[in-house]
């Protein structure tokens, strides 16, 4: 019998294809090691708990499998304090050896993370709004999905000079990066369209009673400004009323957010707010993301479950490009930040050269349908960047937004 060359490489190759195959299936069935970073104690927590629930039913859907691997997640709890969130990202690291992370939850635990996220690589998905993360000093493993602190903050400066015709605001805050920075957002466009900031209020983050404040707060102004993050929107809105507040409130993103408002009452029907999400967009995908929260945890999601859900569609849609290869740092950034637009629950998104999104930003108002609370949308603002509608390099000029220097107090009254 004559065995021809061709037929012979024919039959080693299959038997090496044999060979090899299993070793490519055990490579496709490894588990992704994936960290998460959220807020379980503290007054930051049921914005942290949510980001567990958007997070747990994103995977839920794909039956915890993302571009044909399982996802083995790592969870942490940081208590909202960035000492604790430095030493999370450590064990994440060190011991669990993650390759990437979906989180933190506040502003000022990214930033004490920024330089280890950046000395090890770690390819980063975070909900905080930390603003220079994504200007001045730009990490190149950190994409953010949601917004920077000012980038909503601007609709609604806008919307309250140019659409509700305010005149003068008083701001109020915690005390915090954040609530530095989301305020500036609404300062400068509701300046720079005709308005006036003449009152700045800082209460500490972990304020227990909000009256000293309240009895604070001008009665000369058109409206109140409220950038709290967590609980504290509902705490300083329910004193507020109990104190007969009747000056006009105006919402940060996570000031008037759904997980708040069954604790709000009827008191917040027609309160407006802004945010890059609402529960009532009308969208399959949106539908679908509302639909798994009702059923498995009652609630409608807000700022965070939409957070963490919208980061498992970005992480997904980059895994699906790259075939699920997560340990490669440099091709998962690259898919990251793609230019591309993505279909998620808050919309369509696309992220700037720096890693920040650009996406709709949405006007709310509360209203009650079907026996609850909704923040229905009225007005929605397209493709908003974290530089508005500001020239970047200019903007970058600047210092990062802070409590006194900048945007300044130049129409702050004694």
């Amino acid at each position: 019998m004559t065995l021809k060359r061709r037929t012979v490489l024919q039959g080693m190759l299959g038997a090496s294809a044999l060979v090899a195959a299993p070793a490519i299936l055990r490579a496709q069935a490894t588990p992704m090691k994936i960290g998460f970073m959220t807020v379980k104690t503290g007054p930051l927590a049921s914005g942290g708990i949510q980001m567990e629930q958007g997070l747990t039913l994103y995977l839920k859907e794909r039956n915890n499998m993302l571009a044909g691997r399982p996802v083995q997640l790592f969870t942490g709890d940081s208590a909202g304090a960035p000492a604790v969130a430095r030493t999370k990202m450590q064990e994440f690291v060190e011991k669990d050896n993650i390759a990437c992370l979906i989180g933190p939850l506040a502003t000022q635990e990214a930033l004490a993370i920024d330089d280890y996220i950046r000395d090890k690589q770690v390819p980063t998905l975070s909900v905080a709004a930390a603003e220079d993360m994504t200007q001045r000093k730009a990490n190149p493993w950190f994409v953010r999905a949601t917004s920077t602190s000012a980038q909503c903050s601007y609709a609604m400066g806008d919307y309250a000079a140019k659409e509700l015709k305010y005149k003068r605001a008083a701001v109020i805050a915690d005390d915090i990066a954040y609530g530095h920075e989301l305020n500036a957002g609404f300062q400068r466009a509701f300046e720079d369209a005709g308005g006036k900031v003449v009152q700045k209020l800082w209460p500490p983050l972990t304020t227990p009673d909000y009256g000293t404040y309240i009895a604070q707060i001008k009665q000369n102004v058109d409206v109140i400004f409220i950038g709290f993050a967590g609980s504290n929107g509902f705490k300083f809105f329910k004193q507020y009323k109990e104190y007969g507040g009747s000056i006009p409130v105006l919402g940060g993103m996570t000031a008037i957010d759904e997980s708040l408002l069954p604790q709000m009452g009827d008191d917040a029907i027609g309160v407006i707010s802004t945010c890059w999400y609402s529960a009532q967009i009308e969208t399959p995908t949106n539908k679908k993301f509302v639909e798994g929260m009702n059923r498995d945890y009652k609630v409608d999601p807000g700022f965070y479950a939409a957070a963490t859900y919208t980061n498992g569609a970005i992480l997904e849609n980059a895994l699906n490009k790259i075939g699920g290869k997560i340990e490669d740092k440099n091709a998962l950034m690259a898919a990251l930040r793609a230019s591309d637009k993505v279909e998620t629950a808050r919309g369509p998104v696309s992220f700037d050269k720096y890693g920040n999104v650009v996406g709709n930003v949405y006007i709310r108002k509360v209203e009650k349908k079907g026996g609850k609370l909704v923040n229905t949308v009225v007005k929605t603002y397209p493709n908003v960047s974290q530089f508005w509608t500001y020239n970047a390099d200019e903007f970058l000029k600047q210092p990062v937004y802070n409590r006194e220097s900048w945007p300044g107090n130049k129409n702050v009254e004694p």
